[in-house]
């Protein structure tokens, strides 16, 4: 399958989806619509989850390696209301590590910081002109394992920080498409050997590339289903498309997250977080040796990335 091909299969499937969610029934838009606009001020609020896991053998003769693994995630909200104008606030991080074996080091499984704002001022009904501001990154050192010599990421490298201006479209309370043919995207590199070997798309010996395009970010999230089947669930998902006017437009740089949480009591729940990404300038490495492990310095080209975690453990909203 083509780059081309995949990237849109990849479009069409999170588009059609979204779009499947943002439909509800005239009486629930009406209902909603107007609870919307009666909430003014601040709403705040936030989710911290901590997962642990643990095995442990003793003269086992089925086999095995002695285990513990840890994630952890924090996010918070802070979204405004004032007449005519909204202000969204969001910070989303998550961080992982596993430990498996003995006379083993601890490997980073999950690493993510991202921060987002935006505000929005009513042109008229559903529709707002809106600026966005967003930052990623990641807060500590990733590794090609088991080499842990040569670092392949680190804090601000990469960082992406994007500011953008259009259209928000935000038909109900779950539903929200922002639409901006109006978008700076500036990728850092901040570490000297990942910035001389022109890592994530950055000139070689350049510490950051700025690119000028059309950005599209489209996001549904409730916890607030009437279903018995469903009372207890929480889900979101999101999807990030960036458009380089200037450098193959048509291979959009894509990032889909999805979270789905169930509650089984007040403070214990289980967690399934699944990010897909695909960005032309991120070349992975080749898997040559035939044990499963990628081999540093064979670029492979770029392809469609994909992550996915679940957790069971402690849980508390606030």
């Amino acid at each position: 399958m083509t780059t081309k091909l995949t990237t849109l299969i990849i479009f069409l499937t999170a588009l059609s989806c979204l779009v499947s969610f943002s439909q509800v029934t005239d009486a629930e838009k009406t209902l909603r619509t107007q609870t919307a606009d009666t909430v003014q001020g601040w709403k705040t609020g936030g989710i911290l989850g901590l997962n642990l896991a643990q095995t442990s053998l003793t003269n086992w003769s089925a086999g095995g390696e002695n285990s513990i693994a840890f994630s952890g995630i924090f996010s918070v909200h802070a979204n405004l209301i004032k007449g005519k104008s909204r202000w969204d606030n969001s910070l989303d991080i998550g961080y992982g590590l596993l430990k498996q074996g003995k006379n083993t080091s601890f490997k980073k499984t999950d690493d993510k910081f991202d921060f987002l704002s935006k505000y929005g001022q009513e042109a008229f009904k559903n529709f707002y002109y809106a600026a966005l501001f967003n930052f990623k990154t990641q807060m500590a050192p990733g590794y090609n394992y088991p080499d842990v010599t040569n670092k392949i990421s680190d804090f601000l490298a990469p960082a992406y920080m994007l500011f953008a201006i259009g259209m928000d479209y935000k038909p109900n309370p779950h539903f929200s498409a922002f639409i901006a043919p109006v978008t700076a995207r500036i990728i850092f590199v901040r570490d000297q050997a990942l910035s001389d070997a022109g890592a994530f798309g950055v000139d070689p010996g350049k510490k950051s590339k700025s690119e000028f395009g059309g950005y599209l970010r489209a996001i549904y999230t409730r916890n607030d289903f009437k279903s018995e089947f469903l009372k207890n669930v929480s889900f979101t998902t999101k999807i990030n498309l960036f458009s380089n006017y200037a450098d193959k437009p048509q291979n959009l740089v894509v990032n889909w997250e999805t979270l789905i949480a169930l509650k089984v009591n007040k403070y214990i729940s289980a967690n399934l977080n699944t990010q897909l990404i695909y960005d032309d300038k991120v070349n992975i490495l080749e898997d040559t040796n035939g044990n499963g492990m990628q081999d540093p310095g064979e670029p492979f080209g770029p392809r469609v990335q994909f992550k996915e975690i679940l957790g069971v453990g402690f849980s508390y909203n606030f």
